[in-house]
C-alpha cells in the first residue's frame, strides 16, 4: 500500500522482551486462524491512545504485563481490503498472569532474538524485531508532559503560578491516567505552578504516589532566560533518569522544548500542546528517543 493511502484499520502491538540464560528473549504468538507465529498486537478501541492499545493486546493476547520503552517501526499493509496501520513499542516484561490457549491465540513462545527473526511469519515482524535488536539498553524511561488547559493567563486575576486547571483542563488530567500508569513510575515530578501539580493529580491519586515540587522544571521568573530554564530542566531529567527506573514529570510550555532540544542533541520541532507529552527511554545518560505522545 502507498504511504498516502488513508488507514482504515488502525492497531497497535509490541516487541515484548526478557532476559533469557543466552541473552534476550522475545515474545511470539501462534494463532491458530492463520497458523502463523507473529507480534501480539490488536486493533484500537473507539478513542483510544495507541500506545494504551498496544499494552492492552499485549496482555490480551499473550498474558504478558509489559512496561513500553521505544516506539519501533509502523508496519503499513493491506488486511481485508483496507490500508491497516500497526504501530509498535519495545516492551520490559514485568509479569505474567499465566497463558491459557485460545480461539485467537494458542501458543506463546520465547525466542533469541535471532531466532525470532526467523520464526516470524512475515518480512515486517521481522523488520520490526530488527529495529528492536538495534536498540541500546534501555535503563531508565521518562514520561514528560505540559501541564493541561488552565483558562487565559489574562483572566486569572491571581498570581500565575496560582492559576488551576479549567473544566477541560482537569478532564484531560484525568484521560492521561492510563497512559501515565503506563511506565509504572517510582515517582511522580511537578513544576511548582499550581496548574502543573494538578495535571498529575489523578495519576498520583490512581498510582498512591507523592507528587515532588521541581522548580527546574519551571518557567523563566523574571531576570531568568528561557535557555537557563530548559537547560536546568534537562539536566534534572538526565539525573532522574540516571537515579530512578521510570519517572513521570509535568512542566510548562516556555521549558519542553529547549530541554528537548538539549537531550536530543539537536534543534528540531518539541513544541508541546497542552495536556500532551513524549515519552523519553534513557540508556544511561543519553536520549535514545523522543516519542511524541
Amino acid at each position: 500500500m502507498s504511504d498516502d493511502e488513508p488507514v482504515r484499520i488502525r492497531a497497535a502491538g509490541g516487541v515484548v522482551w526478557r532476559p533469557g540464560p543466552a541473552g534476550v528473549e522475545v515474545c511470539l504468538v501462534h494463532r491458530p486462524r492463520y497458523g502463523d507465529w507473529s507480534l501480539p498486537k490488536g486493533k484500537l478501541d473507539r478513542g483510544e491512545h495507541p500506545l494504551v492499545a498496544a499494552v492492552r493486546e499485549v496482555a490480551e493476547e499473550s498474558d504478558v504485563r509489559a512496561v513500553p520503552q521505544v516506539r519501533l517501526p509502523t508496519v503499513r499493509y493491506r488486511s481485508e481490503g483496507h490500508a491497516k496501520a500497526v504501530d509498535y513499542w519495545s516492551m520490559r516484561a514485568a509479569g505474567t498472569g499465566g497463558f491459557q490457549p485460545g480461539t485467537e491465540v494458542d501458543d506463546v513462545a520465547w525466542f533469541p532474538v535471532d531466532e525470532a527473526v526467523r520464526r516470524v511469519s512475515y518480512p515486517h515482524d521481522a523488520e520490526v524485531i530488527a529495529a528492536f535488536a538495534a536498540l541500546p539498553q534501555v535503563t531508565a524511561t521518562v514520561l514528560l508532559v505540559r501541564h493541561a488547559s488552565a483558562g487565559k493567563r489574562g483572566t486569572w486575576t491571581g498570581p500565575d503560578h496560582g492559576r488551576p486547571l479549567d473544566d477541560d483542563g482537569l478532564a484531560r488530567a484525568r484521560a492521561l491516567v492510563p497512559l501515565v500508569a503506563l511506565v509504572r513510575p517510582e515517582r511522580l515530578f511537578s513544576a511548582s505552578a499550581r496548574r502543573c501539580v494538578q495535571t498529575l493529580g489523578p495519576a498520583a491519586a490512581r498510582l498512591d504516589l507523592p507528587i515532588e515540587v521541581c522548580g527546574d522544571f519551571d518557567e523563566p521568573a523574571p531576570g531568568q532566560q528561557v535557555e537557563e530554564c530548559a537547560l536546568a530542566a534537562a539536566a534534572r531529567l538526565t539525573a532522574l533518569a540516571l537515579t530512578a527506573g521510570a519517572v513521570a514529570v509535568c512542566s510548562q510550555g516556555k521549558v519542553i522544548p529547549g530541554a528537548l532540544e538539549r537531550l536530543a542533541g539537536r534543534a528540531d520541532d518539541f513544541a508541546t500542546a497542552k495536556g500532551s507529552g513524549w515519552l523519553l527511554p534513557f540508556a544511561g545518560d543519553r536520549l535514545v528517543l523522543a516519542d511524541r505522545l
